[in-house]
């Protein structure tokens, strides 16, 4: 809903006539790229208006981590698409080497834009993005996400620092229930040490046909210390000792995109999975069919929450449980409490008495 809702708008600017870049979509994943990239597509074959004639399509063009950016160098000075779908990486390189530019741009979309001010990684280029290869002036900008926390302040901060025009407006689709009311919440308190086991258990308790276990990103002291990663540790042991599922796969941000996406490949060529990530498989990740969510280390804030458990109940008109369960120590019973406070759900306790 959210794409077609930004991709229509963007053609009500666009004369196909032209032959440049008038709509400009920037995704903070690969992943993500290649789900907007397919929607994009879709809309560009369907007529805006029957009685409109239109001598020629609106092209789409996907610039993604991990692509030929060779291929896209050419098609962009041959024949510039009316829309470009880019990761904020790919897209700066093109720019910096002045394969083309973004004066002809006339609506500019920021996807996941909390994510992406969040990101060490993707900030500086977003705001060279914002200020320096672009005007706010010359085009309409939308930012977009499922969650903005603090949005006044934020929009004060597109104002004052320039990245939109000074008629800035918030649209909030659903204020009063942030979380879907599908999913069925439930935690479970145990010592650290126990929470591979309490994982197991929860795992041969529930036999999810499709789930998702999230872990929290290593810390740079673990990776300079030469230990394995929290995420290679749980895949080697749900291996020997979760026999129920010979398909458990591995999503995190530090694998390289083919790897990624071959792990992506074969989930969705599976009738059944569980699959170990971090949080780059909290947006831009659609997996339909899972059911099952399970926070083996507590995400870092509510928003990161509430994208984690938007991963399941995803499946229209299922009737399925949809369950999303929580793994803590008590001491961050407190935090837990707070994100249900701040998304208004409530969340169930399971007694394992392990």
């Amino acid at each position: 809903m959210k794409y077609s809702a930004i991709l229509v708008n963007s053609r009500s600017f666009m004369n196909t006539q032209r032959s440049s870049v008038q709509a400009l979509i920037v995704v903070p994943t690969r992943e993500l790229g290649i789900q907007v990239a397919k929607v994009a597509r879709l809309l560009a074959a369907k007529p805006m208006d029957l009685e409109m004639k239109q001598n020629k399509p609106c092209t789409v063009m996907a610039l993604l981590d991990g692509g030929t950016l060779k291929r896209h160098k050419s098609w962009l000075k041959a024949e510039p698409p009316a829309i470009l779908v880019a990761t904020i990486r790919s897209l700066c390189q093109m720019l910096e080497k002045q394969v083309f530019k973004l004066d002809t741009v006339q609506i500019l979309v920021i996807d996941e834009v909390d994510f992406m001010f969040n990101s060490s990684k993707q900030v500086s280029s977003l705001r060279k993005l914002l200020m320096s290869y672009s005007s706010c002036n010359s085009r309409q900008t939308v930012f977009a996400s499922a969650s903005i926390p603090q949005h006044k302040r934020f929009l004060h901060d597109c104002i004052q620092q320039k990245w939109t025009k000074t008629d800035v407006v918030h649209i909030h689709v659903n204020p009063i229930e942030p979380m879907p009311s599908c999913l069925n919440h439930r935690f479970v308190t145990c010592h650290r040490h126990r929470r591979h086991q309490t994982l197991l258990y929860l795992l041969q308790w529930d036999r999810p046909d499709s789930a998702i276990i999230f872990v929290g990103e290593q810390s740079e002291k673990s990776k300079k210390a030469g230990n394995a990663p929290p995420t290679t540790l749980l895949l080697e042991f749900l291996k020997n000792s979760y026999g129920s599922c010979s398909n458990i796969l591995l999503l995190e941000e530090d694998m390289n995109f083919n790897a990624r996406a071959a792990s992506l490949s074969e989930v969705r060529q599976k009738e059944g999975y569980l699959i170990v990530a971090t949080d780059i498989a909290a947006r831009g990740i659609d997996l339909p069919e899972t059911t099952h969510i399970y926070n083996f280390d507590l995400p870092r804030s509510a928003v990161d929450y509430l994208h984690r458990a938007g991963r399941t109940g995803r499946k229209p008109f299922s009737n399925k449980n949809c369950i999303v369960t929580s793994i803590i120590a008590s001491e961050e019973r407190f935090v837990l409490k707070r994100y249900e406070n701040e998304l208004m759900f409530d969340c169930e306790e399971l007694d394992l008495s392990l």
